[in-house]
């Protein structure tokens, strides 16, 4: 298997992050959530990944009171959606450029920082869900300009893409991308050429739904036959095999499971120690991939 470290833009980073989505199933108990993120930091996580709308600012606040500056911890946050209390989503699209630089400043101001070290762009061309509509469709050389001009100003560290396309990311590579976030998982395998274009630009890659099933209908990497036959004969879960196969598929993947339960989170973190042998392999690669896209309505 690859290292258990791999670049981050100009950090090394441990391949094996978290996704902090899921700390609002704590929502009530804040002490319990604060405590979840220092275990995952104690276990060697040293990546974050949150945004402003997750938990409508309850994943930020949880953030800035668990990490220390001692930790050395890699926040990536991300813009082009704000939180939308009792929408359905419970967020709407914030595509413009003067959105892009108010979430820039709402994430700053939630994570009590004066410089976000890395901001996806959250572009949603591709993937499952939302797809921008009326003013909130904006070409993407709009959209790097006011995301160029923050990193000039040091309010941003480096620039990542999330939902992108890939002839959108070759466009993007002059602004200088750190990682892309998309959809991607043994069974959603659509972005294999971005994924080996990331590759050859060391761009870190960065899946989310990395076990599918992000929708009813939509295929879960779990229920594969072959997920669970390497899950048995190793001893591990499926959900176990389903992320080392994204390890070992390429060198730039890092991974951000999030939970709100600290034995699964050890679980998770377990995954960097789990070696797949040729066989095992050749057996999860022969699974079929099949679209992540869903209709957006």
């Amino acid at each position: 298997m690859t290292t258990p470290t791999a670049a981050f833009g100009a950090r090394t980073v441990f391949r094996i992050g978290y996704g902090a989505l899921q700390l609002e199933r704590l929502h009530d108990r804040r002490d319990e959530a604060v405590a979840l993120l220092r275990h995952a930091v104690e276990l060697g996580v040293d990546h974050v990944d949150t945004a402003e709308f997750y938990g409508f600012g309850f994943a930020n606040h949880v953030i800035r009171k668990a990490l220390r500056p001692q930790d050395d911890v890699l926040v990536v946050t991300k813009v082009g959606a704000d939180p939308d209390p009792g929408g359905r989503p419970p967020l709407r699209l914030a595509q413009r450029p003067e959105q892009l630089r108010a979430s820039v400043e709402d994430n700053l101001r939630s994570l009590g920082v004066d410089r976000l070290a890395v901001v996806n762009l959250r572009r949603l061309d591709t993937g499952p869900g939302l797809r921008p509509e009326g003013d909130q469709v904006v070409g993407l050389d709009d959209q790097l300009a006011v995301m160029t001009a923050l990193r000039d100003e040091g309010k941003i560290g480096a620039i990542g893409l999330s939902g992108v396309s890939l002839d959108n990311l070759r466009r993007a590579l002059p602004a200088g991308v750190v990682c892309v976030q998309n959809a991607y998982s043994l069974v959603s395998r659509d972005d294999e050429d971005m994924l080996r274009l990331c590759a050859a630009e060391g761009i870190a890659w960065v899946p989310f739904f990395p076990l599918g099933g992000a929708f009813p209908g939509l295929p879960k990497a779990t229920d594969e036959p072959a997920v669970r036959a390497v899950a048995e004969s190793l001893g591990v879960t499926r959900a176990q095999v389903a992320l080392a196969w994204l390890l070992h598929h390429a060198p730039n993947v890092l991974l951000i499971p999030g939970t709100a339960d600290r034995a699964h989170l050890e679980a998770n973190i377990a995954v960097g120690g789990i070696t797949l042998d040729a066989a095992a392999l050749a057996t999860l690669d022969a699974v079929g991939s099949r679209s992540a896209e869903t209709p957006s309505g």
